[in-house]
Order: C-alpha cells, then structure tokens, then sequence
C-alpha cells in the first residue's frame, strides 16, 4: 500500500522518540530540522544522541519504557529492536489515537519517514512506500543536486509577492510565470 504524502504542522504537536541508538539519532535530527517538542527515552543514549540532546536542551529520561509514557504526545517513534515492544507501543499508540513510526516495522507505523530535502522554505520528499529506500535517497541526492543555493531568496521574494499584491488571476499567473522562469534557467 502507498503512503499518502502529507507535511504536518508540529507547532503544537509533543512527540516521543523511544531508543537511544543510531536509528533514533538519525530519526532526531531530521526531526530537528521541523521542531524542539520532543522527548526522548531509552535504556542507552549513544553520546552522538547525548551531545545532540543537551545542545538542543531536550528533556530525556534514562529507563526502559512504561505502558502509559506515549499518553501526552502526538506522535510516537519506536527505534529499537524490540520487536514485542513495538508491538506493544503501536496497539497503545492506537488507543491514545496519537501517530506513530516503528523503524523498520511498516505492519507498526501509521506514517513513514520520507528522504528530504530541506532548504530554507523549500522542502521536498521522496518516499518509495517503504520499497526501496535507497532509492528513495539517491533520487533525494539528484534532485538535490539540482536545485540551486538561491532557492531561498527567490522563495522569500515569491513570499513578499503574494503578501503584498492583491490577490486574483493576475497575481496568480504573474507568480506562476515568475516560478517557471527561474525553475528554466536551472537546466541552462
């Protein structure tokens, strides 16, 4: 099954990160890039995660994981190995209706993590449905690579633009023909 594409307002959504390893780091960061409102628990902290912690001032607790924990957040992130205890944590997840990801276990995750591409107000995903993500990675690297540096002052003209015209059809097809413009001279 295909994953529906949707990018989420996290202003107001607390999420949980359980692990404290590589894959939970990783899962961190990109997280980073879209909020601070995250809370971490797990048995080990690799120091990667305890020194990406501390610099963001992140709230963590050192434990194992309690039935319950997951009650306040909207969204859940399961990064360990412990197969019964993702499972466990997605049939709570569903209970206290709150989104969750289990790494590597698509049968436990309501949404998945895209490859990305970040740049000031751009951002663009590429998922595969969970089929290949290295490929999904190496495309992510190609679009990349195609996409020049000034893409974020062009989008904070396109911004002030839509601000300060009226809106209607000329702003929209002078924005639109604006946007077609500057995508052509990449490929010059």
């Amino acid at each position: 099954m295909s994953y529906f594409p949707a990018f989420l307002k996290l202003d107001d959504k607390k999420i949980l990160i359980v692990g404290g390893g590589n894959i939970a780091y990783e899962k961190l960061v990109h997280l980073l890039d879209f909020t601070q409102d995250i809370d971490l628990i797990a048995l080990e902290f690799s120091d990667e995660m305890l020194q990406k912690m501390q610099e963001r001032d992140l709230s963590f607790e050192q434990r194992g994981y309690k039935q319950g924990d997951i009650a306040k957040y909207a969204i859940v992130i399961i990064a360990v190995d412990d197969i019964p205890l993702q499972a466990q944590i997605y049939k709570e997840s569903q209970e206290y209706k709150c989104l969750c990801n289990a790494v590597d276990s698509v049968e436990y995750c309501d949404f998945i993590f895209p490859s990305y591409i970040k740049k000031d107000d751009l951002t663009i995903a590429v998922s595969t449905s969970g089929a290949s993500p290295a490929m999904a990675k190496h495309l992510r690297r190609y679009l990349e690579d195609l996409i020049p540096q000034s893409i974020g002052e062009f989008l904070k003209e396109m911004r002030q633009l839509r601000e300060s015209l009226p809106k209607g059809k000329e702003r929209m097809k002078m924005l639109d023909e604006k946007a077609k413009k500057y995508i052509e001279k990449w490929s010059r």
